[in-house]
């Protein structure tokens, strides 16, 4: 039965990213559970091997387990990634920026960063709507392909206070998908 689902899925997956066979890569597709569902992810090691890598190793040790969703803007994106909450912490790991000609279009999954390009850590954002004026600035390393609706259901953030969200739902668990038959 876990197959044929993770059979499902898959397929759903690569039917959304146009066909392609990226999605198929279980070591590559990312499962996240939040409060309403699954979300999964896949991941684009073909444009950010390096995000890519640390998002994985991250996940792998339960880093992301419990962390909230600090700051959702509606209309924009929902950002998690910090185990602080503040989106100020991070793992302590910077990776050096992966910009792509990739546009951020709704689902897609990109890092969050601080001015310095070369700053990105743990912090990542999914959007709700396309945001061109990111395109070329953030790197993006993943795009959701099923469970969408469960990101549009992340509790918002006050518009007056750039996204901050009281009482903010978490990441209930991160997994690389490679992983979820290994019972890690």
């Amino acid at each position: 039965m876990v197959s044929l689902l993770r059979g499902l899925v898959l397929a759903f997956a690569i039917i959304a990213l146009g066909g392609t066979s990226m999605a198929a890569d279980l070591e590559n597709t990312l499962y996240i559970d939040v409060p309403d569902g699954r979300v999964v992810i896949a991941m684009r090691p073909d444009i950010a091997p390096n995000h890519v890598a640390q998002i994985k190793a991250l996940a792998r040790r339960g880093f992301y387990d419990g962390v909230p969703f600090h700051r959702v803007i509606d209309g924009f994106m929902a950002q998690t990634g910090d185990p602080t909450g503040t989106g100020t912490g991070g793992s302590g790991n910077k990776i050096k920026a992966e910009f792509s000609n990739e546009a951020h279009v709704r689902g897609t999954v990109s890092m969050a960063r601080a001015q310095d390009p070369n700053s990105a850590d743990s912090q990542f954002f999914i959007c709700f709507e396309a945001a061109p004026f990111l395109d070329r600035q953030y790197t993006i390393w993943g795009k959701v392909v099923s469970g969408m609706e469960h990101i549009d259901a992340i509790k918002k953030g006050d518009q007056g206070r750039n996204g901050t969200v009281s009482n903010p739902d978490k990441i209930i668990r991160m997994q690389v998908a490679a992983d979820v038959d290994k019972g890690k």
